[in-house]
């Protein structure tokens, strides 16, 4: 084993709460982040900020099946579990959780976890078996983990939004920290999915992130009517000829419902397909600035 994978990896659900348990036994904060693996410069930053406030930083690395519908890349997702461990190590997490499908699903489940409503827009449209699958097992993994904080990017931030009304209404002992999402140079959220690009689709990528400019450029010089500022995203989108849009909506940040005129604190929020890749992003505008 390399230095950089000496971080301790368990497999086992019991392994983990033994693990957390030490650590809150004597006193010790714990904080989780889940993954699906081949992280990257993002994924690193939710580790560092979880290893700068707590005791222990449990990341959990599983491919989820049950959020997969049939055709999806549940087989072909990329994997690298040595070079994400020499990652976790290198921004302080304390532990790696990778189980096997097996350990997190060992009988058929037949219980769902379903948070109605924020499910069945935008990536539910689109995707409406995923977010059942993600708020399953992210409760699982909270119940693994018990009291701690967990750690998620917004760049998924439909997905954030779920994850904290479920930990809400189920009563859950865990703190959700939403983290701002990581870009490079050029834009371009980093994805997993990134590795899907092709070098002449990669520059095509950058369509989402200035569809997202131009839409909060209309809203900064005035617009507050959905329907113009999805326009302006949607025309961006249309422009690459690379890409596939899926949709470019405008929402309330809190409830991702779509206000009849904009106000407050809203999410513009685009998807489109580039070649293999189907991206997603958003970003935040505040009306009360402008």
């Amino acid at each position: 084993m390399s230095a950089g994978t000496e971080i301790p990896l368990v497999e086992r659900v019991s392994e983990l709460r033994d693990a957390v348990g030490a650590v809150r036994a004597q006193g010790g904060s714990v904080g989780l982040v889940p993954t699906m693996g081949y992280l990257h410069e993002g994924h690193q930053s939710l580790v560092t900020r979880s290893a700068a406030e707590n005791d222990l930083t449990v990341v959990s690395i599983f491919v989820n099946p049950l959020q997969f519908a049939e055709g999806e890349d549940y087989g072909t997702y990329p994997r690298d579990l040595e070079r994400d461990r020499e990652m976790c190590a290198a921004a302080g997490a304390g532990l790696v959780f990778a189980p096997s499908a097996d350990e997190m699903y060992p009988q058929t489940p037949v219980t769902s976890v379903t948070v109605k409503g924020l499910n069945a827009v935008l990536e539910g449209r689109v995707r409406p078996t995923h977010f059942d699958g993600v708020a399953t097992v992210v409760a699982k993994l909270f119940a693994m983990l018990g009291p701690g904080r967990a750690y998620f990017g917004e760049k998924d931030y439909q997905q954030l939004a779920i994850i904290r009304r479920l930990t809400a209404d189920l009563s859950l002992p865990v703190e959700v920290v939403g983290c701002p999402t990581f870009r490079e140079s050029d834009g371009l959220a980093m994805s997993s999915r990134n590795v899907y690009l092709t070098a002449e689709e990669r520059p095509a990528a950058t369509v989402l992130w200035r569809s997202l400019q131009a839409g909060r450029d209309a809203v900064v010089q005035g617009s507050r009517c959905p329907d113009e500022v999805e326009a302006v995203m949607a025309a961006v989108l249309a422009a690459e000829p690379k890409a596939s849009p899926d949709y470019a909506a405008v929402v309330d940040a809190a409830t991702l419902d779509r206000p009849d005129v904009l106000d407050g604190e809203l999410r513009l929020l685009v998807a489109a397909r580039v070649g293999r890749a189907r991206l997603i992003d958003n970003l935040g505008v505040d009306c009360a600035r402008f």
